[in-house]
């Protein structure tokens, strides 16, 4: 699993993590082993990270934590694609985590699960992207240190565009056009993911709307995502559309193997796929939807929390700190040696020599222009509502703006539950 957002869960996963974050219950512990007695000197701490798909990552964060000299801090490295259903069950048990990685989660927050981290982050707040603090803060605290920003774009063969006579798209329908040029009969036009769920944010954005307003109202049910829906489905239809790849979307090996001539996927596969194929790789952002849309990238990434029912609190918000606020040599490193990530310190991020040129400085200017942050109340129960809506409208056929209401309903319910 490469270092991407929410996109690379599957279905069930989202509902199981939806229902243990709601419910706090159900599930057992992952494994025995608790691994609490390695490293330095002091407390013993262990932290949580999934299994990133690049070479070298856990070699890497095992290495910081050794160089730690005030705890003993022991990583699990929790592999398979089922790493938020393991860490909430771990949650639940006395060998809970200390420190983890996840998504910003109001549920978090509001049922006391991580640390308000809001002492180690105000002294140098200044220093991050402010879009990152701002999906970290409920109720002016801020909730987990931001690690790295994975921006998310559509990758495509400028020598196959050029084959086949095909601009850059700058609309959905231009997509869809650009699709059907492109296909042949070894190669599909768009890799949009297995499901298409990895765009429904970006077809929301792009449509010129929103998950919620900032008062926390149901903002994604308009006219213009309706239209982008019955447009995703004229293309899931076409023939034009990669399905069932052997791996979703946030893997690169569909581009680099020749399956699609254009593919959805992060920044963070940029030196696999430039190592495949060279320069012959371009990116541009989701096009916009309808005529008062506007092309939109959607930045995942991951986020370091405190466990605020842990054992060690205080210890494990000192380890936090040195790591992921003190050590620039080592976030730096984390951001750019094994894929490519924007460093969310916007000091590193100016000074990151290998984002300054070439496919990741367009990465980076792209992220700049167009691109959109989580809305930490846009919960995983909302997430899995509005994958229902691209289930039933684009693989089912069924009416756009009956599904949108169906959501809508769903989501009221949730926001409801949430701030009343």
């Amino acid at each position: 699993m490469s270092a991407s957002s929410n996109m690379n869960w599957d279905r069930r996963n989202v509902l199981r993590a939806a229902m243990g974050l709601a419910a706090a219950g159900g599930l057992a512990a992952c494994g025995s082993n608790t691994g609490r007695s390695s490293g330095g000197s002091g407390d013993a701490l262990v932290q949580y990270f999934h299994a990133y798909g690049e070479a070298g990552v856990e070699q890497a964060v095992k290495g910081y934590a050794k160089a730690y000299k005030d705890a003993n801090v022991t990583t699990q490295w929790i592999t398979g694609n089922n790493y938020e259903q393991k860490l909430f069950a771990a949650l639940l048990t006395k060998n809970a985590p200390d420190v983890f990685e996840f998504h910003p989660q109001i549920q978090m927050v509001k049922s006391g699960q991580v640390a308000d981290l809001s002492d180690i982050i105000d002294p140098v707040k200044d220093d991050f992207n402010p879009a990152d603090i701002k999906s970290h803060t409920v109720d002016g605290k801020i909730y987990g240190v931001r690690m790295i920003d994975d921006p998310q774009f559509l990758f495509y063969r400028p020598s196959l565009f050029k084959k086949a006579g095909v601009q850059v798209p700058t609309t959905l329908e231009e997509l869809i056009e650009a699709a059907d040029k492109l296909t042949t009969s070894k190669v599909k036009g768009l890799f949009l993911g297995n499901d298409l769920t990895s765009i429904d944010r970006p077809l929301i954005w792009s449509a010129g709307a929103d998950t919620l307003t900032a008062d926390n109202k149901p903002a994604f049910n308009t006219d213009a995502v309706a239209d982008g829906l019955k447009q995703l489905r004229a293309l899931f239809t076409s023939g034009n559309l990669l399905l069932d790849a052997p791996a979703d979307s946030w893997d690169p090996s569909a581009f680099i193997q020749g399956l699609t001539a254009i593919q959805w996927c992060g920044m963070w596969a940029m030196p696999a796929m430039q190592k495949a194929l060279g320069d012959d790789i371009g990116i541009f952002p989701f096009p916009k939807v309808g005529s008062a849309g506007k092309p939109s990238v959607y930045n995942g990434g991951w986020s370091m929390f405190v466990n605020a029912k842990g054992k060690n609190v205080e210890a494990a918000k000192e380890y936090v700190k040195w790591l992921w606020i003190d050590q620039k040599k080592y976030q730096e490193d984390f951001a750019t040696s094994y894929g490519f990530h924007i460093p969310p310190r916007t000091s590193l991020a100016a000074s990151a020599t290998k984002l300054k040129s070439g496919l990741p400085a367009e990465g980076v200017k792209l992220f700049n222009e167009f691109g959109h942050f989580d809305n930490i109340g846009w919960t995983q129960a909302m997430i899995a509502a509005f994958w229902d809506v691209i289930a039933n409208t684009v693989r089912k056929n069924g009416d756009p703006k009956a599904a949108l209401d169906a959501c809508e309903k769903k989501v009221n319910a949730e926001l409801k539950k949430l701030f009343g």
